[in-house]
């Protein structure tokens, strides 16, 4: 028997009338599988059902992220990737199926959320510290490790190479007796009790099977709990969809201090 085709007509973002293929869109939501759920019904309470939202509704969103009016990370990393025939595609897909059930929520795919990122146990020795960054918003206090490969790369202008790592150290900051952090001679909090380390880390292959518009090249993504052991629930397609407009610079929102600091160990 022939596969049906159902087809939808949409109004794209030109303007005119075009056809909007939802088994095209079904095979395309591979790519917001990793939050929405492969079938609209979203992997957590933190991130919008896409299943059964108006289509005027779900257009609307997506060109506001396209033109940056509406503002969120991951988004307006990803709709600028994608055509007007890829996005009606989406809209006919998600717009066509049944509403989540209360209280329902899709599990993050494999595909997506595999990391081959695993802990660096000797990065105290084999790293090198090349910066440290204030979040006054959480009160914490982030130390940024690199290990020789990215660190030389870095420094000589290139592209960080297979076998890069990035590692981060995650504290609260100490308080004073205002709950306001305290600085160091430097201007930097001064860490208190570790909260939970962050890392991203590449090498041959590691991006395969990703979505193009998720894909770090090779870059993998991980947070591990104080005991060093990976934390559950972890949504790498958020770390994959931020880093993403930063391939000139390697996927790395710090090479600019991570080239600084390997040109003083010169």
């Amino acid at each position: 028997m022939k596969k049906l085709l159902v087809v939808v007509i949409l109004l794209g973002f030109s303007g005119q009338v075009s056809a909007a293929d939802v088994k095209a869109g079904e095979r395309k939501a591979s790519l917001c599988a990793g939050c929405h759920g492969a079938n609209g019904v979203s992997v957590s309470a933190d991130v919008p059902n896409l299943a059964a939202q108006k289509p005027d509704y779900l257009k609307a969103q997506l060109k506001a992220f396209r033109e940056g009016t509406r503002k969120n990370p991951y988004m307006n990393a990803i709709a600028p990737q994608l055509s007007g025939e890829e996005i009606d595609n989406l809209i006919a897909y998600f717009s066509s199926q049944p509403g989540a059930s209360a209280g329902a929520v899709s599990q993050i795919p494999e595909t997506i959320n595999r990391t081959q990122v695993k802990f660096p146990t000797s990065y105290k020795n084999d790293f090198k510290l090349y910066t440290t960054i204030n979040f006054p918003d959480k009160k914490e206090v982030r130390l940024y490790y690199a290990n020789d490969a990215a660190l030389k790369a870095a420094g000589a202008g290139k592209h960080l190479p297979h076998g890069s790592v990035i590692f981060v150290e995650v504290f609260k900051a100490r308080l004073d007796a205002y709950q306001n952090p305290v600085k160091d001679k430097d201007g930097n909090f001064e860490p208190a009790e570790l909260q939970f380390y962050t890392a991203m880390a590449m090498d041959k292959g590691w991006g395969n099977g990703l979505p193009k518009e998720l894909r770090n090249g090779d870059w993998n993504y991980a947070v591990f709990k104080t005991d060093h052991s990976a934390r559950p629930g972890f949504n790498q397609a958020k770390c994959l969809a931020c880093h993403k407009p930063l391939e000139k610079d390697s996927y790395v929102f710090t090479i600019d201090k991570l080239a600084a600091q390997a040109r003083q160990v010169k």
